[in-house]
């Protein structure tokens, strides 16, 4: 039994960055155990339906380095949940490969156990006959047709199959795991350890999930202390406090009640929580409490291939032609289906006006427009982002000012060099774009396929649907 058990979260999502000077302030401080996400449903279906990743092998890298580090020389377990975005077995593989990489480069010798997440399409066959499967929300009844024609199908695994090598396998140094329920690796260690109500430790694993979002400001680093009937929060940020507003408020996030959360086997309620400032920086919370479902049930998660999307991007700053925009607009769209002349192809928000300060400062004479379409069986180098995650997906952004053609086959000596350069759109900072311009490129490297999302569940009602609109 675990008087206190200590709990480090490096980063709300593995790739997105972690502090190394506030990392090791956590590490130096004391801890049991490492435990980062690496899982979201935010960026849509297309993760699962495609095998994408949500960030670059090298952000991977580049966090798990940090990891590894601390987990070779401090001797700390480290667990991983939802490798790669979607928690498919190839991207719990990916993960492994990676860490083996990592790990072979600076001479680490760990023991790791992985957990898979994809279930069998028979086993999802039999449960819906034998009306074991209900709907998600409003998503209206799983066909059997839509089981065959997932790409992908993954459960969100609640905390039993961590606990079940923690218990079983202590030796072990990293778990990977497919697909999970975003708390169920921290609320697995504190079960192990025992001594800890479940409504105490799933509730941490709902607020340090996310990292250091609960601070002021929010933050990335943070250390969770767990004893029998409460847990302290505080960031390993000094310029970082938890307060109990920005705790409590952060209870909030991702959730459609205000006390109560359904998760794979029970439901937190939380209300009659209670936050605590026990000291300028910490927040202690307590009065949590966790309802068993009978019977136990997880969320099955599913996508499907059903089109494709494109991006277009054009500027001008020709008043004459701006003038006439809704008009030339209306044409483009009105050409664009003829040419596709397919049925189902429809065009939603054709136009997204992106703010230039989004993509370059200073440039306020350009004028940006993205018209986005959509084709049935139109495959390609290419996606569709929101215009405000735009420059996530940039790699390289390039110039040309408006008078640099004037002279651009004019000189054949010294100056080929760079005339050749001038050839082709140049990377800039934004204190060289003062003068005219001709034309901005936009060049990225990821490539999406529209996909539709399916969340079914087995055995409950506690279930969710997203899907993005069959339209579109």
């Amino acid at each position: 039994m675990t008087q206190e058990l200590r709990i480090l979260t490096p980063q709300g999502m593995l790739g997105y960055g972690v502090p190394a000077e506030h990392f090791w302030r956590g590490i130096e401080s004391g801890v049991d155990a490492m435990i980062v996400d690496s899982g979201s449903t935010d960026p849509g279906p297309y993760l699962l339906g495609l095998g994408k990743t949500i960030v670059t092998r090298e952000a991977y890298a580049r966090d798990v380095s940090l990891m590894l580090k601390a987990a070779w020389e401090r001797k700390i377990p480290l667990i991983i949940s939802s490798a790669g975005g979607a928690g498919t077995d190839a991207q719990v593989d990916f993960m492994i490969d990676l860490i083996r990489e990592l790990s072979a480069a600076n001479g680490y010798k760990f023991k790791l156990a992985a957990i898979y997440s994809s279930v069998d399409r028979a086993m999802i066959h039999a449960r819906l006959r034998e009306g074991r499967i209900t709907e998600c929300g409003p998503s209206g009844n799983l066909a059997p047709s839509t089981i065959d024609e997932a790409v992908e199908i993954v459960a969100q695994i609640g905390a039993e199959p961590f606990a079940k090598v923690l218990a079983e396998r202590p030796d072990i140094d990293i778990i990977v795991s497919g697909r999970s329920y975003d708390p169920a690796p921290h609320a697995a260690l504190c079960m192990v350890r025992g001594g800890i109500e479940p409504g105490t430790y799933w509730h941490m694993g709902k607020i340090v999930e996310c990292g250091a979002a609960c601070a002021e400001p929010k933050g990335r680093v943070i250390k969770a202390t767990i004893r029998k009937d409460s847990f302290d929060l505080e960031p390993m940020n000094p310029a970082e406090r938890c307060t109990p507003l920005s705790v409590a408020a952060h209870t909030l996030y991702e959730k459609t009640h205000p006390f109560l959360l359904p998760g794979p086997g029970g439901t937190l309620d939380l209300s009659q929580c209670k936050y605590e400032q026990v000291t300028d920086r910490r927040v202690r919370v307590s009065g949590s409490r966790f309802i068993p479902s009978i019977p136990y049930t997880v969320k099955l998660e599913g996508a499907k291939t059903s089109g494709y999307r494109s991006i277009f991007i054009a500027g001008a700053r020709d008043p004459i032609f701006i003038r006439q925009i809704d008009e030339i607009l209306a044409r483009v769209i009105a050409g664009t289906r003829a040419y596709f002349r397919a049925g189902r192809t429809m065009i939603a928000d054709p136009l997204v006006v992106v703010p230039v300060q989004s993509l370059v400062a200073s440039i306020s004479s350009l004028k940006f427009f993205v018209v986005h379409v959509a084709g049935e069986g139109h495959a390609g180098d290419h996606e569709v982002v929101a215009a405000e995650d735009f420059a996530d997906f940039l790699d390289d952004v390039g110039v040309e000012s408006a008078d640099r053609g004037s002279d651009r086959h004019d000189r054949r000596d010294a100056d080929d060099d760079a005339d050749q350069r001038q050839e082709r759109p140049q990377f800039v900072g934004k204190d060289r774009l003062q003068g005219d311009l001709q034309r901005i490129g936009v060049k990225g490297k990821y490539c999406s396929h529209k996909t539709i999302g399916a969340v079914y569940a087995t055995l409950s009602r506690e279930v969710q649907f997203e899907a993005t609109d069959p339209r579109i």
